[in-house]
């Protein structure tokens, strides 16, 4: 994987095989970052990086000048790989190894930007489960947006705050919002 705009565009990351990850391909994370370069001035915005595996995402949005990243993952070694390489670029990115779920249900800051790339076999109620536990306890800023990773084979067209999706190659970007009051 590589990083592909800003500070440290071009650099290549390379995870240990042994982690249990699928990162995101650059492709689809270039087209990602096109969308939020046009939704957010990248280096004004909080962002919670969950299932954040080998920490790619968190790595392009501190590469783009975004200082408040908290990734997330339960695995130890991905923890780990992704302190090693923020560190090791000096960029500022906090991390917590913890279940996603639990800590969804007892966190409380707010982010503009809320990215969650599950593992792709996930039954239809674990991805309803990511978009209700971040809507019922508050935790996406006005304005800010809950990203969901997943198959082309999942659905979310059916699940509250809905927004709209984004296909490439295999993948899918299904967005989340607070709905505007009129």
């Amino acid at each position: 994987m590589r990083i592909i705009s800003g500070e440290f565009k071009g650099r290549r990351i390379s995870a240990p095989k042994q982690l249990p990850v699928r990162p995101t391909t650059d492709i689809a994370k270039e087209a990602l970052f096109n969308i939020l370069n046009n939704l957010y001035y990248l280096d004004d915005i909080t962002v919670l990086d969950l299932f954040a595996g080998t920490g790619n995402i968190s790595y392009e949005f501190a590469s783009r000048g975004c200082t408040d990243i908290t990734a997330v993952d339960t695995e130890y070694g991905c923890v780990k790989f992704i302190n090693e390489t923020a560190a090791s670029f000096e960029m500022q990115i906090r991390t917590i190894k913890a279940d996603v779920f639990k800590l969804l249900k007892n966190h409380t800051q707010a982010y503009t930007v809320i990215f969650a790339d599950p593992p792709y076999d996930f039954s239809f109620e674990q991805f309803t489960e990511i978009v209700t536990s971040v809507f019922k306890n508050s935790l996406l800023s006005l304005g800010g947006v809950l990203i969901i990773e997943h198959s082309k084979h999942t659905s979310l067209l059916e699940v509250d705050n809905y927004s709209y999706s984004k296909n490439y190659g295999g993948s899918v970007f299904s967005f989340f919002e607070i709905p505007e009051i009129e």
